[in-house]
Formats: structure tokens, sequence, C-alpha cells
């Protein structure tokens, strides 16, 4: 199982930039595929940006393409997602979790263990 600590969120103008981070402990990150999801209130989590475990391939939900950025640094089991051009409909706090990627597409593993608290991120002027 992997252990999960968000953080970077906060309260940011429209048009604004933050970067997440997600701490990550046991031997899956290294090995595993991580993604970034979101969830608004009132609605389901959904999918952000996926990353493989070399880092080379990276995909994104089309409402997040050309703004946010997910990278990894394996050595220190750290995934991030840059986020620039932020808008209120970004609002949501914010989760990592290891993946299985399905061509483009990207599910949470089944058996990582639990969620994290995940990071706020609240766009508003």
């Amino acid at each position: 199982q992997v252990q999960l600590v968000e953080s970077g969120g906060g309260l940011v103008q429209p048009g604004g930039s933050l970067r997440l981070s997600c701490a990550a402990s046991g031997s899956i990150f290294r090995r595993n595929p991580m993604g970034w999801f979101r969830r608004a209130p009132g609605k389901e989590r959904e999918p952000v940006a996926s990353i493989t475990w070399s880092g080379i391939s990276t995909y994104y939900a089309d409402f997040v393409k050309g703004r946010f950025t997910i990278s990894r640094d394996n050595a220190k089991n750290t995934l991030y997602l840059q986020m620039n051009g932020l808008k209120p409909e970004d609002t949501a706090n914010y989760y990592c979790a290891p993946v299985t990627l399905y061509g483009s597409s990207w599910l949470p593993r089944t058996d990582f263990g639990s969620w994290g608290q995940g990071t706020q991120v609240t766009v508003s002027s």
C-alpha cells in the first residue's frame, strides 16, 4: 500500500497559478504510473492528469490541456501538478493516486489503499 499526502492548494484569482505536490510513501510509487484527480462540491471525482512511471509520457483531461503540467521526481517519491491559467471551474479538492493506464485514459488502482486528504484549490476573485 501507499500513503499519499497532497499539498500546495490555496486561494488564487482567475488566471493565477499553483503548484501541487503529492508525497508518496511505499515502493509502489517508483514502479507505477501516477495520476491527479479532483472532486468539486456536489460532483464525482474526475481524472485530471496522469504520468507514466518513467515520466516520459503524460496524459491530460481535455479541460486542462495546455494549462496544467504533471511531473514526478522518483528520487523524492513526489508527484507534481503545475496549474496555470486557473479558472473558477477548477475549484475542487485535488487528490493523487497510483493509476492504471488504458491507452490515454486512466483509473485509480483498486489496491493502493486509501485516498489522502487532498488539497483544496479555490479560484475566485
